[in-house]
């Protein structure tokens, strides 16, 4: 299978508190130019997945994250 990568990933690094992280994976159903968003907040992934011919996820991965607590991250004494 062969693709070019449209977004990169960016790792998550919430600011405060806990963060859900969703990605999903198309086949594109056709060849068109998929774009990528210019804004994330408040993302509508059905309206992209719709406007670019997606079609239905062939696999979601989700989990949360949180910035450790304190400036330094984890401190082993």
């Amino acid at each position: 299978m062969a693709g070019r990568e449209v977004m990169t990933y960016e790792s998550p690094s919430p600011t405060m508190g806990i963060h859900r992280i969703v990605l999903v994976l198309y086949q594109q159903l056709g060849r068109g130019t998929v774009f990528a968003p210019q804004v994330r907040q408040n993302f509508n992934l059905r309206n992209f997945a719709h406007r670019f011919n997606l079609g239905k996820p062939v696999a979601a991965m989700y989990f949360n994250c949180q910035r450790q607590t304190g400036t330094g991250g984890r401190r082993f004494t």
